[in-house]
């Protein structure tokens, strides 16, 4: 899906250089820029997913694994924006924003009694800390386009790693993952500037840093040697 998202999104940041480039009309929000601070709230749609670093298959564990793989599920994100502005084309942008999302780990195993498949949901709330610089074009009419980097700290409410993982039962087994995250961040975007406030489309990609997951002796912890998160969020901004 996000893929067909990040294709559209080109071709409408591309139409919309084309064509507020070729006519005048009034300025809105003609002094935006020029103040200390702004603020706002965004909506997203995320698709989160994991890379997995595996291990070899002869490793205890994994010797009668034959698919260990990540399936990407959507969710969404709330959020709050203040941007401080550092000149007409840099701004500072701390988003924090609260992220629902599932990730799914697909497990198939060969036994005696022929091919066993396990699906593994691993559910969180994050709360995201993102801190970002954000570099913009010049404005063209009532439009704008911009770049964004920079990093993220990630708490994860519903990280189960103080859970007990005491089942022998191979649908009862989960997968720990750790409540503290660090993610590197870099995204486009575009901003539309409106009469009364300012409405922007963007789409981030975020990369974990850390290994999160917590390593435990059962078959489906084993195949495992690192685990980092992924996560493409596509937001409508909202800023006055």
């Amino acid at each position: 899906m996000f893929k067909k998202i990040k294709f559209t999104y080109i071709l409408f940041f591309t139409s919309c250089f084309s064509v507020f480039g070729q006519r005048e009309t009034t300025l809105n929000l003609p002094k935006f820029e020029h103040r200390f601070m702004h603020f706002g709230f965004l909506l997203g749609a995320n698709s989160a997913d994991f890379r997995l670093d595996r291990y070899s298959p002869n490793v205890y564990g994994a010797d009668t694994l034959m698919l260990l793989e990540p399936k990407t599920t959507t969710g969404f994100n709330l959020g709050i924006i203040s941007e401080m502005h550092l000149g007409e084309y840099f701004g500072l942008r701390f988003t924090p924003n609260l992220a629902f999302s599932q990730r799914n780990l697909t497990y198939k195993f060969l036994t005696s009694s022929g091919i066993k498949q396990y699906d593994k949901e691993i559910e969180s709330t994050l709360i995201n800390f993102p801190l970002n610089l954000k570099i913009k074009s010049q404005r063209l009419n009532n439009f704008s386009a911009y770049i964004i980097g920079g990093a993220s700290y990630s708490y994860d409410l519903a990280s189960n790693e103080s859970a007990q993982n005491l089942s022998t039962n191979p649908n009862d087994i989960f997968i720990k993952i750790g409540r503290h995250d660090f993610m590197g961040e870099i995204g486009v975007g575009t901003d539309f500037y409106l009469q009364y406030f300012k409405f922007g489309l963007e789409l981030k990609m975020s990369y974990g840093l850390n290994d999160i997951h917590i390593r435990e002796n059962n078959a489906f912890s084993n195949p495992i040697e690192k685990m980092k998160t992924k996560m493409f969020l596509l937001s409508f901004t909202f800023e006055g």
